[in-house]
């Protein structure tokens, strides 16, 4: 068992990414941590992660009202029966959740998957974007 998978990190990690609000850890089990960061802009939100490894074949990512999930799995050359002295690189399934505080449009997202590095951009929903109100003197 490595860093990433023991019991108790996986508990910890699900305690950071989303607070307990009465609802279950339907999460599927995960072997990996995929680390994110969330960039907010006037009218998009732009998500990079560090997906090492990781196929566009490999991955899915869902867009539903303001939450963005990662799912996939990190394949690797792991051998078994070897014996590692040490063993730090990632492989296995992940599944990352990001909740952002507008709703999102979905269509309208755009995924790059580069050397690793997956970048996403999801625009935020109509009604959740900053509007110029011209004011009019009577």
């Amino acid at each position: 068992m490595t860093l990433y998978t023991t019991p108790y990190n996986r508990l910890r990690r699900r305690m950071w990414e989303r607070p307990y609000q009465g609802e279950s850890w339907t999460e599927p089990e995960c072997d990996v941590f995929v680390p994110v960061n969330v960039r907010a802009g006037a009218e998009e939100y732009v998500i990079t992660a560090l997906l090492p490894g990781v196929k566009a074949e490999d991955l899915s990512i869902q867009v539903v009202n303001e939450t963005v999930t990662l799912q996939g799995e990190i394949k690797g050359a792991v051998e078994e029966k070897e014996n590692y002295l040490v063993r730090e690189c990632p492989t296995g399934k992940f599944y990352r959740m990001v909740r952002l505080p507008e709703p999102l449009d979905s269509g309208k997202a755009v995924a790059d998957l580069t050397d690793g590095l997956l970048t996403l951009h999801v625009p935020k929903a109509e009604e959740a974007r900053p509007r110029t109100i011209k004011v009019t003197a009577k």
